[in-house]
């Protein structure tokens, strides 16, 4: 037998403990590929490379509005093509489930988002209708909505003249996705901002953000750096991005995500290697006299100690490899799903940091065991002390 089969002969001595050990690897090596690449991707600067969307929100946060009175210098821009703006609605629907409701211009939105497709007659309906909205059909399939129906909605931010939080509109078209990507993502709703703004109590006149399309994808970050650089100093001084990062930066108003991140990790990781390093030692408790066989056949303190390093690694090694093989697909899924606003990629650099988390492990619930092996006295392990 070689010395590689003799390792993987003691592996699997015991299956059923070693298939559970390897499960709990794989486990924990998938959710650390995709909680990697999520930490990666919140931790990472602005990449405007292929941006096709601008998106510029007030530079302290995008919960303060932004005057309308910034859209004819930001359309003033070379390589601004479209510029639309949305103002967030708040919606909640029935008794508290929160919907994702934008106030814009009809003629706008279909210009800066051609990727929502709508028959023309239901695009003039909006247009026209002044307590229209339209949503996706991804939404509506969600709710039963039909088109010709009147909905209420509530807003948690906007109250009307009277001061009732509760609106109506009249659902005047459902619009669908030009390919697959972009139908996962038609679960936005829109309502006419012409009506939306003069019937709310108050914040008349404020675009909340402005979605910028470019003319030239190649001038993202010189467009991006005109528009901050006009309003600099101001009163109303901006932050323009891509449309990915503002995304990313309205997941982050939940909380330090990098942080949440790194706890979770921890704790999976103190718990593997609590059961990892259980496992090794065990292992090495029942092979006390092989060992000391193995000695008195010849093997040396340094080869016995890295018989059981090399087990230690291979059990790390097919778990850890396995768990991020796992997690590749499912972070392109993600991407795909989220229509590429969160892209979780299982790079080589996750791959990098998984590798070392790998070597790392082993050595952690390895070398103790291993010590212990390679310092046995033949006399005594053979005696069972």
């Amino acid at each position: 037998m070689t010395r590689t089969g003799f390792v993987i002969a003691n592996l699997w001595r015991r299956k059923t403990r070693t298939v559970l050990t390897l499960l709990s690897i794989v486990t924990a090596f998938l959710l650390f590929g995709l909680l990697q690449a999520v930490n990666v991707l919140f931790s990472a600067g602005a990449d405007f490379v292929g941006a096709t969307r601008l998106v510029t929100q007030a530079r302290v946060s995008f919960t303060q509005s932004l005057p309308m009175r910034l859209l004819p210098q930001i359309e003033s821009v070379p390589g601004v093509e479209h510029v639309m703006w949305q103002q967030w609605f708040g919606a909640v629907y029935q008794e508290n489930t929160q919907l994702i409701f934008l106030a814009t211009d009809p003629v706008r939105l279909r210009l800066v988002y051609p990727e929502y497709v709508m028959p023309d007659a239901q695009w003039k309906a909006f247009e026209s209708t002044r307590t229209g909205m339209i949503v996706g059909r991804n939404l509506a399939n969600q709710y039963g909505w039909k088109i010709g129906q009147k909905v209420p909605i509530s807003s948690n931010i906007f109250p009307q003249q009277d001061g009732s939080k509760n609106w109506t509109f009249d659902l005047v078209g459902i619009y669908d996705g030009k390919d697959e990507d972009w139908q996962r993502n038609t679960n936005v709703g829109w309502i006419n901002f012409a009506y939306f703004d003069e019937a709310n109590q108050f914040g008349r006149g404020l675009a909340g953000t402005y979605t910028i399309k470019l003319a030239d994808v190649g001038q993202a970050e010189q467009v991006a750096r005109t528009i901050d650089a006009m309003f600099e100093n101001s009163p109303d001084e901006t932050k323009t991005q891509t449309e990915k990062d503002f995304n990313i930066g309205f997941i982050k108003q939940i909380g330090d995500i990098g942080l949440i991140v790194r706890w979770i990790l921890f704790a999976v990781f103190f718990t593997l290697l609590l059961v990892v390093g259980n496992t090794i030692a065990q292992s090495v408790r029942e092979r006390i006299p092989e060992l000391a066989i193995l000695k008195t056949l010849g093997f040396k303190d340094g080869e016995v100690l890295r018989f059981v390093l090399a087990e230690a690694a291979l059990l790390c090694a097919l778990g850890g490899l396995a768990g991020l093989a796992i997690a590749t697909p499912i972070g392109l899924a993600i991407t795909r799903a989220t229509g590429g606003n969160l892209p979780i990629a299982v790079d080589g650099q996750v791959w990098l940091v998984g590798g070392i988390a790998i070597v790392l492990l082993s050595l952690a619930v390895g070398l103790l065991p291993a010590l212990r092996a390679g310092r046995l006295t033949i006399v005594d392990a053979l005696a069972g002390r």
